[in-house]
C-alpha cells in the first residue's frame, strides 16, 4: 500500500480566520510533535482549504488501526496540554474518522488534496470498492494527479475522550477517498466528472457525498520531530 501503514485517521474541522496564525504555530510545533511521539503513528499532514476559507484537512498514517485504541493515544487524548486545552474549543464542526485502508496507490502528499466523504448504499459496499480501485489505478498515472486512497471508518470501542468533550463530540464520516495531486484543475475536474454525485451514485455509493479541495500546510514523519 502507498500509504505508510493499513489505517489512517481522517479529520476535518472550521478554524477561525482570528485563530489561524496560533493554532497554526500550536499545530505544527506542538501537536504534530507529540502525536508523532506516540507509537504507531507513521506521518502527519496538514491541508488547508484551498479556497482560503476556513476548512482545515488532516491525516495521520498509522502502522494499524489498533493504534487508536492504544494506551499511548488515549493518554494523549485524556491528557491535552494547556495550549491544546484553549485551542480544542476552536475546532469547529469536526468530522474525525478512524480508518482502514481499503485500496492506496501512488503518494499520500501531494501540494492538493481532494477528500471526499462518501458512504456505499445498501448491500453495495463490494461493488464501490472494486469500482473505485479500478479507477484510482487509472488516475494516479493521469496529468495532474499522484495519488489515490480509499479507506473506511470503524469506531473504536472505547469512551469518549477528554478532548472531544471539550470539542463538544465529534462527527465521523463512513468512508473517505483521499486523491492528491500538483495540479487544482486536474482535481477540480475529477471531482465534476468521474467523483460528481452522479457518478457515484451510478457506482453504488449513496446520494450525498461531501467534497472538498485543500492546500498543503506541513507534512512530517516522527523522524523530522526530533
Amino acid at each position: 500500500m502507498s500509504v505508510l501503514g493499513n489505517a489512517c485517521l481522517a479529520m476535518w474541522w472550521d478554524m477561525a480566520p482570528e485563530m489561524r496564525v496560533e493554532f497554526e504555530h500550536w499545530h505544527s510545533h506542538e501537536h504534530f510533535p507529540e502525536r508523532l511521539g506516540i507509537p504507531g503513528f507513521l506521518r502527519a499532514t496538514r491541508w488547508t482549504s484551498a479556497s482560503g476559507g476556513e476548512g482545515i484537512f488532516v491525516m495521520y498514517e498509522l502502522t494499524e488501526h489498533a493504534v487508536v485504541s492504544s494506551p499511548a493515544y488515549l493518554a494523549s487524548l485524556n491528557g491535552p496540554s494547556p495550549w491544546s486545552t484553549r485551542l480544542m474549543p476552536h475546532h469547529r464542526n469536526m468530522v474525525r474518522t478512524q480508518c482502514h485502508v481499503l485500496e492506496s496507490r501512488g503518494t499520500s502528499v501531494a501540494r492538493q488534496a481532494l477528500t471526499v466523504r462518501l458512504s456505499p448504499a445498501s448491500g453495495q459496499a463490494d461493488a464501490l470498492q472494486a469500482a473505485l480501485g479500478e479507477r484510482m489505478a487509472q488516475w494516479v498515472g493521469q496529468p495532474g494527479l499522484a495519488g489515490a486512497h480509499l479507506l473506511r471508518h470503524e469506531t473504536p470501542a472505547i469512551a469518549q475522550t477528554t478532548e472531544q468533550k471539550i470539542r463538544g463530540g465529534d462527527q465521523a464520516a463512513d468512508w473517505v477517498l483521499v486523491v492528491c495531486g500538483y495540479d487544482a484543475a486536474a482535481l477540480d475536474a475529477l471531482a465534476a466528472a468521474e467523483l460528481s454525485e452522479a457518478a457515484l451514485v451510478k457506482l453504488g455509493a449513496e446520494p450525498g457525498p461531501v467534497h472538498g479541495r485543500f492546500a498543503l500546510s506541513l507534512s512530517a514523519t516522527p523522524a523530522d520531530m526530533r
